[in-house]
Parts: structure tokens; C-alpha cells; sequence
């Protein structure tokens, strides 16, 4: 849906990224100055790359000989900020720049904002605002959105309330590039992962494949570092939902049903060289030790084999010594139920 291969210089940084990407959702993902929000905007049409081509579904709309301005690309762009116009209601607002005769309905039922749309953007919260500037960028009927940290400008709590309606437009059938630096948003969104880092892409694959890559979460740092696993709720019982994953079964608390995605942080599983006997965890899946990625530090990053899933967990040098631990050992990964954080749970594929 997305052919990228462009390369624009400003002042000492050079942005040279050659990236093809499907339908779904591609995140984005690097540090501050890894040329994310460059990237987005040179899709866009908002900054003019030196050199390369661009094409959106097929459709050329930057080369050597084209260059199309932003209202033609065919493209919807969620900034940081609402950017909401202020003496407009929030219908005003979702109606700004959409086809004559289109119905908001739709779009407004999926966001939550149906109620709202007699309101002005001062009488919306931040949550309320990012939503209503992704309904009017939906509107336009784009063949391609472009989300460039649309929760930024949000704390912890309100971010929380939005990332379910973003999990909705997975599959509302519009492409996202969703831009971030929030791996915790990366986790729950994406389908595609692509690692940015000093303007060049140095990993990109499906998401579960590159956060259960030991190396990759060398790259992305192994604070950020944690695989994602897919499951069903089967049991809710005692404020605690057991969920059936690839890797086995999980007991997650704030979950009441259906289809979930699961981030669990590698600093969060525990490797045990025997089956734990006696604790208060309720997981304990076992397990292979597929891979070993020594970091630069005291730490070590293990890929483990659980059952048809994959898990990473992040261990010190001298643990991973004291317990003589390999590739092609069978070990017992060991995970409290409070170590997934509620953050890191959201609506399955």
C-alpha cells in the first residue's frame, strides 16, 4: 500500500529510508531524532525530500518528475495536537474536508463521539479531541493515515482511554503509519514493525516476529524490550481472566473476554532450571532456550520456545552463569500476574 524510498538532508541529519509496506497497521518506532515524524511528513507531502519516489496504493505521488501537493495524495494526517478549528461544533469539525453528502454516523459510533457532536473543541477533553481529529482525517476517506504520535500531547491516563478506539481501526480497512516512540502503543496497534534509528531502517518485519528477536530488543534498548502473545479469554473468575496463548494459558487481572494481545516485558519473566514448586505466581510455563543475546552491560536477553509461542526474558550475566544456562536447555519461565501491566493488555486481532 506504502513504497518509500526517499533521501532529504537537514542540516547535519540525513533521512535515507527505503520501506515497502502492506494493508494494516506499520508502526513507526524509534528514539527521539530517528527521523520518524521526517519520514511521515515527507509521505504527506509537508516537506519535500531531496531525492527518491514515493507511492501510495500504487498511485506515484513524488518522483523526479511529480510531486503532488498534500491535498491530492489521497492521505489523512493525525498530528500530535487536535489541531481542532475552535469556532467550529465537533460535526463542523469531522465535516472539514470530507466529500459532500458524507455521512459522519459511522465514523463518530466506532470513536465514541456521536454524543459530542453538538459540542466546541473547548468543551472537549484530550481524549475526546484526539478522537474527533481522527474521525476528520477517517472522513476524507484517505487510502493511506498517517498517525504521528497522536498521543503525545496526552498523559498516562487519557492515553489509556484512547488506545481502545485506535484498536478499533485496525480493522476499519484504511492503512495506518502509525508513528511513536511508546513501544507500550506499538504492542497493542501494530501489525508491521518497522525500527528506525539515526534515519535509516535498521529492522522491519510482522510485530511479533521482531519483538521476540533478542537482537531487536538490543536495538530498541532492553528497558523496551518483550514479546507479544495472542490469546482468547476461556475463565473469568476471582477478578483474573485466564487466557489460552500460543505459549499456554496466562492468568491476566483486567480482562473480561474475548480476544486479547498481550506485551509481556522480557524484565518480567523469571527462568527457573527446575519446575517452580511452592510460589505465590500463577504462571509458570515451560519452556526451551532457543537464543542468547549477551548485551553491552550486565544484562542477557533470552529468546525461550513456550509450547507454539515465544517469549523474551532478561536476565544478568551472573544469573545466567550461576544457573549454567544455554541454547537448547529446558528451562520454566515464571511470571506474576501483576507483571502484566494493564497497559500492555488490549483487544486481539
Amino acid at each position: 500500500m506504502l513504497d518509500v524510498s526517499v533521501q532529504h538532508r537537514v542540516g547535519a541529519f540525513t533521512l535515507d529510508v527505503d520501506l515497502q509496506t502492506a494493508s494494516g497497521v506499520t508502526a513507526v518506532f524509534g528514539p527521539s531524532g530517528a527521523g520518524k515524524t521526517t519520514l511521515a511528513r515527507c509521505v504527506a507531502g509537508l516537506t519535500r525530500p531531496d531525492t527518491g519516489r514515493i507511492a501510495v496504493d500504487e498511485r506515484v505521488v513524488f518522483d523526479g518528475d511529480t510531486d503532488l501537493p498534500p491535498h491530492r495524495r489521497d492521505i489523512g494526517y493525525v498530528f500530535q495536537e487536535a489541531r481542532l478549528f475552535p469556532h467550529l461544533s465537533v460535526r463542523g469539525n469531522l465535516m472539514y474536508g470530507a466529500g459532500r453528502g458524507t455521512d459522519p454516523t459511522d465514523v463518530a459510533n466506532m470513536l465514541g463521539i456521536a454524543d459530542l457532536m453538538d459540542r466546541r473543541p473547548g468543551a472537549l477533553s484530550g481524549g475526546e479531541a484526539a478522537r474527533v481529529a481522527i474521525g476528520r482525517a477517517l472522513l476524507r476517506q484517505p487510502k493511506l493515515l498517517i498517525m504521528d504520535e497522536p498521543l503525545a500531547a496526552l498523559d498516562a491516563r487519557r492515553r489509556e482511554t484512547v488506545l481502545p478506539w485506535l484498536e478499533r481501526l485496525r480493522g476499519a480497512g484504511v492503512p495506518i503509519l502509525y508513528i511513536s516512540h511508546a513501544i507500550e502503543e506499538v504492542a497493542r496497534l501494530a501489525d508491521t514493525l518497522v525500527l528506525l534509528q539515526e534515519g535509516r531502517v535498521v529492522r522491519a518485519g510482522s510485530l511479533a516476529e521482531i519483538l521476540s528477536d533478542p537482537e531487536a530488543a538490543a536495538l530498541m534498548g532492553p528497558s523496551q524490550a518483550g514479546a507479544v502473545l495472542e490469546g482468547d479469554v476461556i475463565e473469568v473468575a476471582d477478578g483474573l481472566a485466564a487466557i489460552r496463548t500460543p505459549a499456554g494459558v496466562l492468568h491476566v487481572a483486567g480482562v473480561t473476554g474475548g480476544r486479547v494481545r498481550i506485551r509481556i516485558r522480557a524484565e518480567d519473566v523469571i527462568v527457573a532450571t527446575q519446575e517452580p514448586q511452592g510460589l505465590s505466581a500463577l504462571n509458570t510455563l515451560p519452556a526451551v532456550i532457543e537464543a542468547v543475546q549477551a548485551g553491552q552491560g550486565p544484562g542477557v536477553m533470552l529468546r525461550l520456545q513456550a509450547g507454539d509461542g515465544v517469549l523474551l526474558a532478561r536476565l544478568t550475566r551472573r544469573s545466567f552463569d550461576r544457573l549454567g544456562l544455554g541454547v537448547g536447555q529446558k528451562v520454566w519461565a515464571v511470571l506474576k500476574t501483576s507483571g502484566v501491566a494493564r497497559s500492555d493488555v488490549g483487544g486481539g486481532s
